[in-house]
């Protein structure tokens, strides 16, 4: 069962994804909240594994809240609700540790599908937005930044699915593309992982970019 909280300052989007998520047998709402600091309480009196976190919020934004929930309560994974116009502040959602975003009209199968993909260590990052951000990067990148040594340790091969990863595919696209089974696939992330001492698939999505690897 996936355990999910819905922070929102909206009313009518809680109740939405409240009335989208209800119908999934494998998906339990534990509660929700108003701004930040509701979504932090939650985390601590309940056994969390997703939050769905809007970024503008009163009390406490949900960037700050990514930054302490993260901070304090590591295992939960938090997926930013955006629109748009949030984009500089996905990044810094990002770079605190959520593990994906999405967009506050996406479809129903779209918001489960990335949930899902969340919880079983995804990354949960839209097409539709996913070029913004790497844009967003880029931007912030200077072009004479040097690239990370740890790229050296890596093989052919990983340095393949590193670049998929970061065009934003999951294991079953790579998988297809590199013509070997998903399994192979998600062993190779895992030891990337360790190699370049990062924390999960987000983080090696924005290592490859940051590191023009895509």
């Amino acid at each position: 069962m996936i355990r999910v909280g819905i922070v929102d300052d909206q009313e009518i989007l809680r109740r939405g994804m409240k009335a989208i998520l209800s119908t999934e047998e494998d998906i339990e709402i534990i509660g929700e909240g108003c701004h930040g600091m509701e979504g932090y309480r939650l985390c601590e009196s309940h056994i969390v594994d997703i939050i769905l976190m809007d970024i503008k919020m009163p009390v406490m934004d949900g960037v700050e809240a990514t930054r302490r929930i993260k901070r304090d309560f590591p295992q939960v994974k938090i997926i930013i609700l955006t629109t748009f116009d949030d984009d500089e502040y996905i990044f810094d959602a990002l770079k605190y540790g959520a593990s994906g975003y999405i967009l506050k009209d996406a479809a129903p199968e779209e918001i489960i599908r990335t949930i899902r993909d969340v919880y079983g260590g995804g990354a949960g990052i839209q097409p539709r937005i996913a070029a913004k951000v790497v844009e967003r990067i880029r931007h912030m990148e200077d072009k004479t930044t040097a690239r990370d040594p740890k790229i050296d340790v890596l093989t052919d091969r990983e340095r393949d699915i590193v670049q998929l990863v970061g065009e934003g595919k999951n294991n079953r696209e790579i998988a297809r593309q590199l013509f070997i089974t998903e399994g192979t696939v998600k062993n190779h992330i895992t030891n990337i992982l360790e190699k370049l001492e990062l924390r999960d698939r987000t983080q090696l999505a924005i290592f490859a970019v940051k590191n023009r690897l895509v």
